[in-house]
């Protein structure tokens, strides 16, 4: 099959959950085109049956802001023409799932272009629910040939806000699990940490809805009780309040900073623990990479976060905010090696069970075929 895939290329959880359905459709020997404005992140260059389609847009003095819609329209519709695309799968409904029905519209004399939106959460509970957007998201959702979220969630919360009665098929996020695998030794934790005792780990894109300070707060605590040293994994706008934070707090030499990371594969096992205090979480793609690698999260109960992890058995939930709490589930992770190693087991035993991408990869190649099938 050829699909085209749409996704914002940065560091979120919806485009490195496009990419990595994409990396794994063409492991499986489909052919896969990514429609974007810029290589995605976690895409490196050469994989066999990938193909990269960049998006340009042209900046006229009539326009104040780029029509970057219309440009992505314009280029998938190109680019299905050109390759023979069997349908298009957009991740995020604003502005992909427009620019998607678009496209289907500029081709519909000549052949049937179907597409598949992939809900992820704030274009549901925050883009979407902005009264300017509000109508759009509505129209592009209930026009999409194919809809899928990633939780039963995000599934409620697009019924019960924007009342779509189109059938909503959930499949959730996934992991490599052969990728994503735990490092009993941790051998070497001790080049991030060489003084200090275990590794915590926290990764995100540093939005206000991650609560990053917390993070530093957590780790404020769990010092005065065990040696830790912290791994902040990612960049945005609360990267500079919490370095600010740590040192308001003198624990900035127990913190390391690492930015934006495309293997964090490879950083992620060597921690003890996964820190996860968000205010809302449609899934929490990062709580199921640590569990695939065997590190516990310690996360909030919120949105579909509880879907993924089974508090006090593969990982711990707590409420947003309480700092206390989630420091004391870290501490005992730290400190307690009998009951690391029961909860790391069962976190991988959830992921490998659940969420490896040979058991989720199977459901989307049946859903497009199901999709594509619809219109002959």
């Amino acid at each position: 099959m050829n699909v085209g895939i749409t996704c914002y290329p940065t560091y979120g959880g919806s485009g490195i959950v496009a990419t990595e359905l994409g990396l794994e459709l063409a492991n499986r020997g489909h052919e896969v085109h990514f429609i974007t404005y810029a290589n995605p992140i976690r895409l490196d260059p050469g994989i066999p049956r990938i193909h990269y389609h960049e998006v340009e847009v042209s900046s006229y003095p009539l326009f104040q802001y780029p029509p970057y819609c219309l440009a992505l329209a314009s280029r998938m519709a190109e680019v299905a023409e050109q390759h023979h695309l069997d349908l298009l799968h957009v991740h995020y409904a604003i502005p992909h799932s427009i620019s998607a029905m678009l496209a289907k519209d500029m081709l519909a004399r000549v052949r049937r272009l179907p597409f598949i939106t992939t809900l992820h959460g704030t274009d549901i509970t925050l883009v979407g629910t902005d009264r300017s957007y509000f109508p759009i998201t509505k129209y592009s959702i209930e026009k999409s040939d194919g809809i899928t979220s990633i939780s039963e969630y995000l599934r409620r919360q697009t019924v019960d806000v924007f009342g779509v009665r189109n059938d909503i098929r959930v499949i959730t996020n996934f992991v490599n699990c052969d990728v994503y695998k735990p490092d009993r030794e941790k051998a070497m934790a001790k080049c991030y940490a060489p003084a200090e005792g275990k590794l915590l780990i926290h990764v995100s894109n540093f939005r206000p809805v991650k609560r990053v300070q917390d993070c530093v707060r957590i780790l404020a605590e769990v010092v005065k009780r065990a040696p830790a040293h912290l791994l902040m994994v990612g960049d945005g706008p609360e990267r500079v309040p919490a370095e600010y934070l740590a040192r308001e707090l003198g624990v900035e030499r127990h913190i390391s900073f690492l930015g934006k990371q495309n293997h964090v594969e490879r950083i992620i096992p060597l921690a003890h623990a996964l820190l996860m205090p968000s205010e809302l979480e449609s899934f929490g793609l990062a709580a199921l990479e640590g569990m695939a690698c065997g590190v516990p999260p310690v996360a909030t109960r919120v949105g579909g976060v509880p879907e993924l992890i089974s508090d006090g058995v593969d990982g711990y939930l707590e409420a947003v905010g309480d700092v206390a709490a989630q420091a004391a589930r870290v501490t005992a992770l730290v400190t307690d090696d009998e009951l690391h190693d029961r909860v790391s087991q069962a976190a991988r035993r959830t992921a490998s069970a659940r969420f490896c991408a040979d058991k989720i990869i199977p459901v989307y190649e049946r859903y497009y075929e199901e999709v594509v099938g619809a219109g002959r």
